[in-house]
């Protein structure tokens, strides 16, 4: 095996690790529909504020998986974090051990002593990490929303008012007067990201970059929004990211500690999802990640339809 570093903004590079990916998912996750080139796109691209390693191993022409890491630059001593996928015809054959390794030695160069890996948790994935020395330290659950047998309850939840605060949507970029008070808000929000660094005090500068990445992957952002009082203040959000494909990824939803148990994180997420699907009939399903441990955002899921259909490990493996 090969490993050759690649930039994950490339269309060669996504051109070249789309078929694998596609056999991956078939194996994986076999009531998606078919990985699309902007899947990819949004996967791999660079991210704002982060340092992005794509290292992908080959056998002969042909790849045979990928290591994806995302580094902070702010935290010059902090992990690497990821995935790590061998493509179903090339297993047991030393592939993902070689990317670990390779891994390993990207983030010694830098001077960073962890690399963190998520992938399908399973006795394969316990087994492999278990022969490189890895420890699992948690784990995720995807999540998964029909959107046609869902819309009685996302309705339902929806049409729930909560007094004192006003209901904003948006796609594409958010609105002019808007962007500062959305950037504080998204500040509070401290959740581990796979593969992203996290944005400190970001400024509207920081909600445009964002929202261009979005754009280059060929995604467009829905975004709910609640207002409180006058309008005047974002206080809880929530994000969808539609791509030409019948499923769609769900982002971020924050409510400020202030404004919880209210309802407000319900509501935006059921408007955000229906204004969705009315806007885009090709749309069928939304997948969303979320830590086991967030048991708040994991009873919203659950309360709109969203039903968990698989769960992933994070390894930590030092360097």
């Amino acid at each position: 095996m090969e490993i050759r570093s690649l930039d994950g903004d490339s269309d060669a590079t996504l051109t070249a690790l789309l078929p694998g990916f596609r056999d991956t998912m078939r194996v994986e996750l076999p009531a998606d529909p078919p990985v699309t080139k902007a899947l990819l796109a949004r996967l791999f691209q660079r991210r704002h504020g982060t340092e992005r390693l794509v290292l992908v191993a080959y056998d002969g022409d042909t790849p045979a998986g990928v290591l994806k890491l995302g580094l902070d630059p702010a935290d010059p001593a902090g992990p690497g974090h990821g995935s790590l996928w061998v493509f179903p015809g090339f297993r047991r054959r030393g592939a993902g051990r070689a990317l670990a390794r390779a891994g390993q030695g990207a983030l010694r160069e830098r001077g960073r002593g962890l690399l963190l890996v998520d992938a399908p948790e399973g006795e394969p994935a316990q087994q492999f990490a278990g022969g490189l020395g890895a420890q699992r330290t948690g784990v995720s659950l995807r999540n998964r929303l029909l959107l046609g047998p869902a819309r009685p309850a996302l309705e339902e939840a929806a049409g729930r008012q909560v007094p004192g605060y006003l209901l904003r949507r948006w796609t594409g970029p958010c609105p002019e007067e808007l962007v500062e008070s959305y950037a504080r808000a998204w500040s509070a929000l401290d959740e581990r990201v796979n593969g992203r660094a996290r944005v400190r005090n970001p400024v509207a500068g920081d909600v445009r970059a964002r929202e261009a990445e979005a754009a280059r992957a060929g995604h467009r952002a829905y975004t709910a929004a609640a207002l409180a009082g006058d309008g005047g203040q974002v206080v809880a959000y929530s994000t969808l990211f539609v791509r030409d494909s019948p499923m769609a990824d769900g982002g971020e939803t924050l409510v400020l500690p202030e404004h919880r148990r209210r309802g407000l994180g319900t509501r935006l997420k059921a408007e955000l999802l229906l204004g969705a699907a009315r806007e885009n009939e090709h749309l069928a399903l939304v997948q969303v990640f979320n830590d086991s441990a967030n048991t708040a955002v994991v009873a919203l899921n659950k309360k709109l339809g969203f039903t968990a259909d698989s769960r992933w490990a994070t390894y930590a493996l030092r360097v």
